[in-house]
Parts: C-alpha cells; sequence; structure tokens
C-alpha cells in the first residue's frame, strides 16, 4: 500500500489518501489511526499536490551507516550508531524547492532510506521493531557541507529550512534490507548502491533509538546514505530514487 498526504485546488487542507492505479482514494482518518476509512472521493494524480507524506516531531538521522560510504572516507565502521536530529520545520514534499542558504557554498545531496513509524515505540528490540514501523520512503539529508566541518556537530548544517525533502508516498509491507537506492543530478547517476550495504538496518536502528527516546506516530528515521554524496547548484534537479518505493524530485534555488 502507499500512502500519500495531498491537496487539491478545491481543498487546500491536508487529506491523507491511497495511491492506486485508479487514483489517489482520499481517506476519512489518515495511516496512523487504529482503522482507515475511504471516503469514497477518487483523485487523478494530475489534479493534486502531494505534500510530505507525514509530519514527524522530529527526524532522527544516522550518520556512517553504509560500508561502502565508510571505505570512500577512509574510516572504520562504528561500534553503535551514530545519531543526531533534523527539525520538523526542515522538511518539504516532492517537487518543492531546496533552498540555499547565503552562508554556506557546499550544499551536498544524500540519498537515503526513510522509516515511518506508526506506532509510539520505547524500549522495542530488534526484533519486534517491524510491528511499530508503518513504512518507508525517500529522503535526501540536504547538508551544508563545509558548515558541518567548520562546527564538528551537525546541528547547523542538517537543519536549514527545506534540507529534508521527503516522499513522494510511504510504502508499506516492504523488505527494506535488500533495495536499490540512487540519486540523480540533472540526469547523472550519483549515487548507486543498496540497503544490503547498511551496517545497521533499519530493525536495529529502530531498536536502538527508541532506547534514547520515545519515537510517535509519523516520526522519521533516516537511515543514512551511501557513496557518491556531492554538491548541488541554484537550478539543479535531484533525484533520490529506491526501489520499490519511487523517485523523490527536487528543484535547487
Amino acid at each position: 500500500m502507499k500512502f500519500v498526504r495531498f491537496t487539491t485546488d478545491d481543498n487546500k487542507l491536508p487529506r491523507y489518501g491511497i495511491f492506486t492505479d485508479e487514483g489517489i482514494k482520499a481517506l476519512l482518518r489518515g495511516p496512523f489511526e487504529d482503522s482507515i476509512d475511504e471516503d469514497n472521493g477518487v483523485y487523478s494524480e494530475t489534479l493534486v499536490r502531494l505534500l510530505p507524506p507525514c509530519t514527524p516531531t522530529k527526524i532522527v538521522a544516522v550518520g556512517l551507516n553504509y560500508r561502502d560510504h565508510a571505505r570512500e572516507l577512509g574510516m572504520e565502521l562504528p561500534d553503535e550508531p551514530l545519531i543526531f536530529l533534523k527539525p520538523p520545520s526542515s522538511v518539504i514534499g516532492p517537487e518543492d524547492t531546496i533552498k540555499l542558504p547565503p552562508m554556506s557554498n557546499q550544499v551536498d545531496y544524500e540519498a537515503e532510506l526513510a522509516v515511518v513509524m506508526g506506532r509510539r515505540c520505547k524500549d522495542v528490540g530488534p526484533e519486534e521493531a517491524v510491528h511499530y514501523i508503518l513504512g518507508y520512503t525517500c529522503l535526501n539529508d540536504v547538508t551544508a557541507r563545509d558548515l558541518q566541518k567548520k562546527d564538528v556537530q551537525f546541528t547547523r548544517s542538517k537543519s536549514f529550512d527545506t534540507f529534508c525533502p521527503l516522499g513522494p508516498w510511504i510504502v508499506t509491507e516492504l523488505d527494506p534490507c535488500n533495495l536499490r537506492i540512487r540519486s540523480r543530478l540533472n540526469g547523472e547517476t550519483r549515487q548507486d548502491s543498496n540497503t544490503n550495504q547498511l551496517i545497521y538496518n533499519p530493525y536495529e536502528l529502530v531498536s536502538f533509538i527508541s532506547t534514547i527516546m520515545t519515537l510517535e506516530p509519523g516520526d522519521v528515521i533516516a537511515t543514512g546514505t551511501p557513496v557518491g554524496v556531492g554538491k548541488m547548484s541554484p537550478g539543479d534537479e535531484i533525484v533520490v530514487s529506491i526501489e520499490n518505493i519511487g523517485d523523490l524530485k527536487n528543484n535547487v534555488a
């Protein structure tokens, strides 16, 4: 199932729906409720604006979580997940514009698989984590690389408005541990890897993070980026593609 969040020209209030071959079927209740009900409305994809597919209270991101990326950097594999936070104010949706801040001279793309939580989660084991996950989507962990190096810690470099493109939908019933993941800058492939390169898989990440903080429905875990990150410039188009999920496309200004 593919859950989307959208608006239409005649209804500007965000609504949840299910993406199908016939169109987007609107829901009376969102995917984080105990049950979902359709409202009989079906909308053509061309007549809606897709929004970020959820509204997280927090985005928990993971650094250095791909073996190929660690080799690229010449770094040892971490003994435990390296986590940091991105604010909800950084989230934008598909086709929205990434805005480069004047104080940075190097803003990079980072293609990532994102976990979307479906239930409140605290102190669960890896084997239990699957029962708390709603599904998966694409995420671009946009990073002001020069500020990251300058500050040492990640808060400023990861937190600018528009620095967390998310979408286009949440896919359920998906095996997250063997998916091709790519980024394409202006049509040219820059990252091309597989989630089987993850050092800590999504279930292990949910478990680890839940021992530190309570994860709420709609919260997002960004699982890390593979080898090949690079700079974006005004006028660029960046696309994050993940097998069995789809494409997250954004322009840069």
